[in-house]
C-alpha cells in the first residue's frame, strides 16, 4: 500500500464483532459440530469443547488480534513489521497460502449448499426415501459441472463482496448476514424443540454421561474448539488489523467466541432434537446434513421452507467465513504489492476458484488422480486442517508467548495502559506452554503417533 494512501479500517465496534464472529462461525460450527458431538458423547463433549475453547482458544485468539491490531498491516506485514530482519514473515507468507488453500475446497462444501437451496425450493426432496436422497447427493458431487457451476457462483459472490472493501464490503455484508443468520437458527431451533421425542436429542446434547466420552473424543473436542475459530492461517490477524485502537481487544474476543460457540449450540439444538425425534442416529456423521437432514425436514410442518433456511443458513455461514479467507491474500496483495482491490481480488478469486475446481471435480471426473491415497479435496483439506493449521496455532503461540516483548502485548492489550489487564502472567503462561502442548496433542494424535 503506498505511503500518503490511508488504511481503513472497521467503521465500528459492532461491524468489527460482526465480521470477526463471522470470520469464526463457518461451515464447521453448523455442518460439522452436531455430526461430531453426535459421534463423541453429545453433553459430555460439548463440557470438554467449552472447556478448551476457554482454556486454548481464547488465548490463542486474542494473541492473534493483538499482533494484528498492533501491526495494522496484512499477514505477512505483520510479522515483518513486528520482527524486523528476521525469517519471521515466512510465517505471514505460510498463513496467506494456507487461507488460500481452505478456501480452495471450502468453496466447494458452500457450492454444494447453494444447490441444496435450490433443491428444497423446487421440493425436490419430496417422497423421496433414504435411498433416493443419498442418490441425489452423490449423482450431485460426481456430475461433470453441476457442482462446479455452483463452486464458481459462490467464488464469484465472494468476490463481489470483498471488491466492496472492508467497510462497504466485509463490514456491510457481515452485518447484514450474522442477524440473519440467528434468526434462521433460532427459528429451526424452536420448530425442532416442538416436535414429539425432541426432548430425548436435548437431554443427548446437554446432560453429560462421560462413560461415553473416550480419549479420541476429548481430542476431537480440541480439535474442533482449535479449528472453528479459524485460528492460525491469518483470518482473524487480517481482520484484526482493521480494529480501531479504542475497541477493548478483550472483550471483542469474549464476544466472538461466546457468538461461535453459541452458534454451534444453536446447531445442535436444531439438529439433534430432529433427528432423534425421527429416530435416526445422532452418529449419522459428514453426511447428517446433505442426506440425513433432507428426510427429517420433509416430515416436518412446512418442510419445504425449514429446508430452504436450512440451507440458506449454511450458504451464510460458508459466505461469511469465505469472505475472511479471500480478504487475508488480498490484503497482502494491495498493501505489500500496490495493486488496486478489485484487481487483486479478481486476480485471486479466478486463481482459487481453479484449484477448487480441481476439488470440486475429484468426487467426479477427476476421482480417480490419487494423492498419497486421497483424492484431490480430501487431500487438500488434511494438508491444511492436519498440517497448515496446527503449525499456525503453535507458531502464533511461540511468536507471541516466547518472541515477542511482553511490554508490547501488555500495551496493546489495555490500549497503552487506559484498560487494566488482569490475570496477564496467567495469560502468557497459557500462550508459552499449555496452548501450544494441547494444539502439539492435536498434531501428534493427527499423524498416529499417540492415540
Amino acid at each position: 500500500m503506498k505511503k500518503d494512501q490511508a488504511r481503513i479500517g472497521f467503521k465500528s465496534n459492532l461491524g468489527a464483532i460482526a465480521a470477526l464472529a463471522g470470520s469464526a462461525v463457518g461451515l464447521g460450527n453448523i455442518w460439522k459440530f452436531p455430526y461430531i458431538a453426535g459421534t463423541n458423547g453429545g453433553g459430555a463433549f460439548l463440557l470438554v469443547y467449552i472447556f478448551f475453547i476457554l482454556l486454548i482458544g481464547f488465548p490463542v485468539m486474542l494473541a492473534e488480534f493483538t499482533l494484528g491490531r498492533r501491526s495494522q498491516q496484512n499477514a505477512f506485514g505483520t510479522f515483518r513489521f513486528l520482527a524486523p530482519g528476521t525469517k519471521w514473515f515466512l510465517f505471514g507468507a505460510l498463513s496467506i497460502i494456507a487461507a488460500t488453500l481452505i478456501l480452495s475446497f471450502y468453496g466447494t462444501v458452500s457450492g454444494w449448499t447453494l444447490e441444496y437451496v435450490w433443491l428444497s425450493l423446487t421440493n425436490s426432496f419430496e417422497g423421496t426415501n433414504a435411498q433416493e436422497v443419498n442418490a441425489i447427493y452423490t449423482d450431485f458431487i460426481s456430475h461433470p459441472y453441476k457442482a462446479l457451476l455452483w463452486h464458481i457462483g459462490f467464488m464469484a459472490i465472494t468476490a463481489g463482496i470483498i471488491m466492496g472493501g472492508v467497510q462497504k464490503g466485509i463490514e456491510r455484508y457481515s452485518k447484514i448476514m450474522m442477524p440473519l443468520l440467528f434468526i434462521i437458527i433460532i427459528a429451526l431451533c424452536i420448530n425442532s424443540m416442538s416436535l414429539p421425542g425432541s426432548t430425548q436429542g436435548l437431554k443427548f446434547l446437554f446432560f453429560p454421561e462421560f462413560s461415553k466420552l473416550t480419549a479420541n473424543g476429548i481430542l476431537a473436542a480440541l480439535g474442533q474448539a482449535f479449528f472453528s475459530l479459524s485460528l492460525g492461517m491469518g483470518t482473524l490477524l487480517t481482520y484484526a488489523s482493521y480494529i480501531s485502537k479504542r475497541d477493548n481487544l478483550m472483550n471483542i474476543s469474549l464476544k466472538v467466541i461466546t457468538t461461535d460457540t453459541l452458534v454451534a449450540v444453536l446447531a445442535g439444538i436444531a439438529i439433534l432434537p430432529a433427528v432423534f425425534s425421527f429416530g435416526i442416529d445422532p452418529q449419522a456423521g459428514p453426511g447428517l446434513v446433505f442426506i440425513t437432514l433432507p428426510q427429517v425436514f420433509q416430515q416436518l410442518p412446512l418442510g419445504e421452507l425449514w429446508a430452504v433456511s436450512f440451507f440458506i443458513l449454511l450458504t451464510f455461514a460458508g459466505l461469511t467465513s469465505a469472505i475472511s479467507m479471500l480478504e487475508v491474500p488480498v490484503a497482502y496483495l494491495v498493501e505489500e504489492k500496490n495493486m488496486k482491490r478489485t484487481t487483486a481480488t479478481g486476480l485471486l478469486a479466478t486463481v482459487i476458484t481453479i484449484i477448487g475446481g480441481f476439488n470440486t471435480l475429484s468426487f467426479g471426473p477427476l476421482r480417480n488422480v490419487q494423492i498419497l491415497g486421497m483424492n484431490i479435496f480430501d487431500a487438500c483439506d488434511y494438508l491444511c486442517s492436519n498440517i497448515l493449521l496446527p503449525i499456525g496455532g503453535i507458531l502464533i503461540c511461540v511468536f507471541a508467548g516466547w518472541y515477542l516483548d511482553k511490554a508490547i502485548i501488555l500495551h496493546e492489550m489495555s490500549n497503552e495502559g487506559s484498560l487494566k489487564i488482569r490475570f496477564f502472567k496467567v495469560y502468557i503462561l497459557i500462550l508459552k506452554y499449555i496452548a501450544p502442548a494441547c494444539i502439539l496433542l492435536i498434531f501428534l494424535n493427527i499423524f498416529g503417533v499417540i492415540k
